[in-house]
């Protein structure tokens, strides 16, 4: 008898262990799942940054190789300082921000998309509030934005270029001609001549056009692999918004400006209180225009390129299938804002122009 309840009381204790076993090889594999989902999490942000953020070199992908070393794959662009003189030398010397670059005696760092100069060592400094102290030369460099802006540019030359020597000759409209000139005649006929108006739209024609492909074919340029976000850069956007604004302020006329500082047929106390408020409007539309083309381009690409990161989270086909199939509608309907953002810019710009054009019959 006395066998038998040891050997029950050893079967209970060897259970009891196997359970803990159990239990505490649930608990780490169920730490080691949630640390790696945690680094997964955090790499797709760091992906995420990267890919809204413009670089020092043109990157078409990356990887990491067996031994750890990550491996770029792309082509480098020129890095042009000045540091108490021109400094010009090649983006592979710094190598992503993993090394430091030596030029003339002193050294580069990029940190954060910036370059710093620093020691030998690549140290950078901060101050209390963790705000980098390093001297940070003035850059001027022909980034990855910098070089889309001025591909997108030369091919919008060469495409109109050969379509206005086409109309001057009185040759039918081909190839390309035929799908751009039925949205030529588009701006012109729906956009310019309603807010502008049969008398002045013609001078405005060629900045208006300018303005709806450039932003329209840099959108598209946004949505392919190659990483290229132009218009999700605040000075971008803001220097297309002050062109808006340099011709609007230049082409008012005399009425535009009187109803913006002494409006008529408002009694005077009034007109001291609506100036100040008008003149500020001037300031805000063009701001406007650069906010809301700058977030929604930079809102949808964080949208979309979460939504393509949770098929690397869900580990079922279920949610992986359900994270493509939203990233795929979604990546369809920013086709359309592609295109929409270029329509709303340009046809606020003609709005603003036409406002300051606009002949006021005082007496009427």
């Amino acid at each position: 008898m006395n066998n038998i309840k040891l050997i029950k009381l050893s079967a209970i204790l060897l259970l009891m262990f196997n359970v803990s076993l159990n239990a505490k090889e649930v608990e780490t594999n169920q730490k080691e799942e949630h640390a790696a989902s945690g680094d997964l999490k955090t790499e797709i942000k760091e992906y995420i940054n990267h890919h809204l953020l413009d670089s020092h070199d043109f990157s078409l992908y990356s990887y990491t190789t067996d031994s750890g070393e990550h491996k770029y794959v792309g082509a480098p662009l020129p890095v042009i300082l000045w540091d108490n003189g021109l400094v010009v030398f090649s983006s592979s010397k710094l190598h992503h921000g993993e090394s430091v670059a030596e030029v003339n005696g002193n050294f580069y760092k990029l940190y954060h998309g910036k370059i710093y100069k620093t020691d030998a060592a690549g140290t950078i400094n901060y101050d209390d509030k963790h705000h980098t102290i390093n001297e940070k030369p003035f850059d001027i460099s022909i980034t990855k934005n910098v070089v889309f802006i001025i591909l997108v540019s030369l091919l919008m030359i060469v495409v109109f270029g050969r379509m206005a020597k086409s109309y001057n000759s009185n040759q039918a409209p081909k190839g390309i001609s035929k799908f751009l000139e039925p949205i030529i005649l588009y701006i012109r006929d729906d956009i310019a001549i309603p807010n502008i108006g049969k008398k002045h739209y013609q001078k405005y024609m060629s900045y208006l056009l300018s303005i709806f492909f450039f932003i329209w074919i840099i959108n598209l340029l946004g949505l392919t692999p190659l990483g290229v976000n132009v218009t999700n850069n605040i000075a971008v956007t803001f220097a297309l918004a002050l062109l808006t604004y340099l011709i609007t302020f230049f082409s008012g006329t005399k009425d535009y400006w009187k109803h913006i500082f002494w409006m008529p047929g408002v009694p005077t106390p009034m007109k001291v209180i609506l100036a100040p408020i008008e003149l500020l409007g001037t300031f805000i539309k063009p701001f406007s225009l650069m906010i809301r083309l700058y977030a929604n381009i930079t809102a949808g690409h964080i949208v979309l390129m979460s939504i393509i990161g949770l098929m690397f989270v869900f580990k079922s086909w279920i949610g992986s299938s359900l994270s493509f199939g939203l990233a795929f509608a979604l990546a369809l309907l920013e086709l359309l804002v592609a295109a929409l953002q270029a329509y709303i810019f340009t046809m606020l710009s003609a709005l603003y122009f036409g406002m300051a054009v606009e002949e006021h019959d005082e007496h009427h």
